[in-house]
């Protein structure tokens, strides 16, 4: 039996997600939670083999998550399932360390075969996300992307695109409201960006928040 952790902070998500994996008999959802302060505790309490893991999480993001999960829990296998096909987005999931990357537009068979594929060898990469790699690779990498971005000033950018204030990331982030503001400019400059109107548009462009 293949336990399993759900994370997302979309309830009908999570339904959606319990309801896949009772169609398999050889997958147990052990737990569930939509808080990412909530991941360590929840894997201490109830031990699984693979976590579902979104990467847009409120508080701190997925990433910081999936770090977090990969060097205190070693033994567990994180399957990414994200609204975002963003090749930047996937491989930064897979160099933080993610078995696996599904999309949420995946059918409920990818999401079950991406499961077992992860327990059973460490690695699943779905053949569309495997086609936006190929196309990714053959264009040249992500220079002039977010690519350019640290993991840290990803994030800031993926919350300033879905209308968080510094104050309120400063706030999620436990960091100081002229940290943010630092990220923000740095952001803005890297990307050539000139406001954060513009970074709301780059992110729309680049299917980088919903």
């Amino acid at each position: 039996m293949i336990r399993v952790l759900i994370v997302d902070d979309h309830p009908l998500v999570r339904r959606g997600l319990r309801e896949a994996l009772a169609t398999d008999s050889g997958v147990s959802v052990v737990a569930e939670t939509g808080r990412s302060d909530e991941v360590l505790a929840a894997l201490r309490e109830h031990p699984c083999d693979v976590l579902l893991l979104d990467l847009s999480l409120p508080g701190r993001g997925g990433l910081d998550v999936l770090a977090d999960v990969h060097r205190h829990f070693p033994s567990v296998r994180t399957l990414i399932v994200s609204s975002h096909d963003n090749a930047t987005q996937i491989l930064r999931a897979i160099r933080a360390g993610a078995a696996g990357y599904v999309t949420k537009a995946a059918p409920e068979e990818e999401l079950l075969r991406a499961i077992h594929s992860v327990y059973q060898t460490g690695r699943h990469i779905s053949d569309a996300v495997g086609a936006v790699l190929a196309e990714f690779a053959q264009g040249g990498g992500d220079t002039g992307t977010v690519g350019v971005l640290s993991d840290r000033e990803l994030e800031v950018l993926l919350r300033l695109a879905k209308g968080e204030s510094v104050s309120s990331i400063a706030d999620a982030l436990s960091l100081s409201i002229k940290t943010i503001s630092t990220y923000r400019t740095r952001v803005l400059e890297k990307l050539g960006l000139a406001s954060t109107a513009d970074l709301v548009r780059y992110a729309i462009d680049h299917n980088l928040v919903d």
